[in-house]
């Protein structure tokens, strides 16, 4: 059985003085994904596919090196597009996240819908998939657009309790095949003795 993951990025440097999607990862977020590129669950892994974002790029390629993988870069899995906002401390764009999930046909603030963004990051994954190449595929990315993928997989509608827990670094999988949840979020660190 193949294996799909959704991994998100771990914990970024946060610069309000530079756009969101050129953040790159903290150091206890880069120590987090060199402490997972050595699980023994991404061994059967053969496709790591990832946003265009500098954080998604350096957790992927810092899982890629370990795996002797090249990472194929998907512009279109961005994050939802927050431009409209830019950076906003965390209890309002935490407040702001709540509206984007409770209304996925509104635009909340200028950021992109929900509803769009879904339709986005699952054209995108079936994209891949629809090439069936063997072997395992990783896709890096973000919270949002992760937990839309997860919704639209496990036939949920879009809702924030389907989030993924804080701090980012978390993966769900399902079956290519038949498009089954194998588990939801978990923690990556989490993972080694979950067998997916």
């Amino acid at each position: 059985m193949s294996i799909v993951r959704y991994l998100t990025h771990p914990q970024v440097q946060i610069d309000p003085d530079v756009p969101v999607p050129q953040w790159g990862l903290s150091p206890v977020g880069r120590a987090r994904t060199e402490a997972l590129a050595n699980a023994g669950w991404l061994a059967s892994t053969t496709q790591i596919v990832c946003s265009g974002e500098r954080k998604a790029i350096e957790t992927a390629e810092i899982i890629a090196a370990r795996l002797g993988l090249m990472i194929e870069i998907r512009e279109a899995m961005h994050e939802n597009d927050r431009s409209a906002t830019g950076f906003l401390k965390p209890a309002e764009f935490e407040a702001v996240a709540d509206q984007f999930f409770a209304a996925p046909d509104l635009s909340v603030r200028g950021w992109e819908r929900a509803a769009d963004a879904q339709v986005r990051i699952v054209r995108e994954a079936e994209a891949v998939l629809a090439r069936n190449r063997p072997g395992d595929v990783l896709f890096v990315g973000h919270g949002a657009v992760g937990t839309l993928l997860f919704c639209h997989i496990a036939g949920h509608a879009i809702a924030r309790i389907h989030d993924q827990p804080a701090g980012g670094g978390n993966c769900f999988a399902f079956a290519r095949e038949g498009r089954r949840v194998l588990h939801g979020w978990r923690r990556m660190e989490d993972l080694e003795s979950a067998a997916g």
